[in-house]
């Protein structure tokens, strides 16, 4: 196995490629995020237990109704948040068939095969320093936007996650040069039929 950056890497053998990108990995954050986490799990228990000890009136049960839609929801975000950023990874497989890219939470996820002929070219999308918009990617509560995009039967399809742009650079040249080489290997069969 050898790495592109200290998120990237890659093994390529001759039959096929995989590439890894890990997300940014921060014990003192994933600490914080975690307590956060218990906390809010306790305010939702408690609130919820609430509405079956207490005598509560028609508003209060309204409120405490209110509450807990927007609990529920937060408690979703911040959750799978923090399971990515605990035990996600992004994993990329190229081989004669296409190129396979599957979002892995604890090895659960779908993968999604492309075919290379109707892969059109990667582009890069860095989202610009000193914009609210980088404030907020650089939060640890969301998962982050995708850096490198292609398009594929009328769909924008995005992988790495969080990635700079020279790392974004490195990744699509090895993704490219592996690419042309299986397509390379396809015309050779054609012209061998």
């Amino acid at each position: 196995m050898k790495w592109l950056s200290k998120r990237i890497s890659f093994n390529d053998q001759k039959k096929f490629l995989t590439i890894v990108i890990y997300p940014h990995n921060n014990t003192l954050v994933n600490t914080l995020m975690g307590a956060w986490l218990g906390m809010w799990v306790c305010i939702g228990v408690t609130l919820i237990s609430c509405l079956f000890i207490l005598e509560l009136n028609q508003q209060e049960k309204i409120i405490i109704y209110v509450f807990l839609t927007f609990w529920s929801y937060y408690l979703y975000r911040v959750s799978s948040a923090f399971l990515w950023r605990i035990n996600g990874k992004e994993l990329i497989k190229l081989d004669e068939i296409g190129m396979h890219i599957k979002k892995s939470v604890f090895g659960y996820g779908k993968s999604e095969v492309y075919y290379y002929d109707q892969i059109e070219p990667f582009t890069i999308k860095i989202i610009k320093k000193k914009t609210f918009e980088a404030v907020w990617e650089s939060s640890p509560w969301v998962k982050g936007m995708n850096s490198v995009y292609f398009n594929y039967k009328t769909k924008n399809i995005g992988f790495g996650r969080k990635i700079e742009k020279e790392e974004a650079k490195l990744l699509i040249k090895l993704i490219s040069r592996k690419k042309s080489e299986y397509k390379f290997k396809e015309k050779k069969v054609v012209k061998n039929l």
